[in-house]
């Protein structure tokens, strides 16, 4: 009797382990993909870059600027949103954490967005003026 659950057990970790193994491979293959359809680190240094900020920041460009429900990437409207949606969301007036740290966390990208922004602008100035 004791020899037959011995090999129940054994034959159920042998499934259990190969299930494990095939999710973690699937797994590994998705995530690769998505790293591709991204834009990986050979499409140019402006994939690579919106790429390596997506990463930084945890968020896109897209998502942060519907979290901060913004068409366009003016610092001024964005930081009247931002303050509007920090405060409404402010946990000692009932609002949610989560939700204001997602407000955080899309201010953040957006400021990367317009710091890389100014720093192209300063490079192109600096360029045109060597010719």
């Amino acid at each position: 009797m004791a020899k037959y659950i011995v090999q129940i057990i054994v034959l159920g970790g042998q499934v259990v382990s190969k299930a494990f193994v095939k999710a973690l491979r699937q797994e590994y293959a998705a995530s690769q993909a998505a790293a591709n359809k991204a834009g990986g680190a050979n499409k140019g240094s402006a994939n690579s870059r919106t790429t390596a900020a997506n990463v930084k920041a945890g968020i896109t460009l897209t998502e942060a600027m519907q979290i901060l429900n913004v068409d366009k990437i003016n610092p001024e409207d964005v930081n009247k949103r931002y303050e509007h949606l920090f405060n409404v969301n402010d946990k000692s007036k009932g609002g949610s954490f989560y939700i204001q740290s997602k407000v955080v966390r899309a201010k953040e990208r957006i400021d990367q967005e317009i710091a890389h922004h100014k720093t192209d602008k300063t490079e192109e100035s600096t360029d045109s003026s060597k010719s």
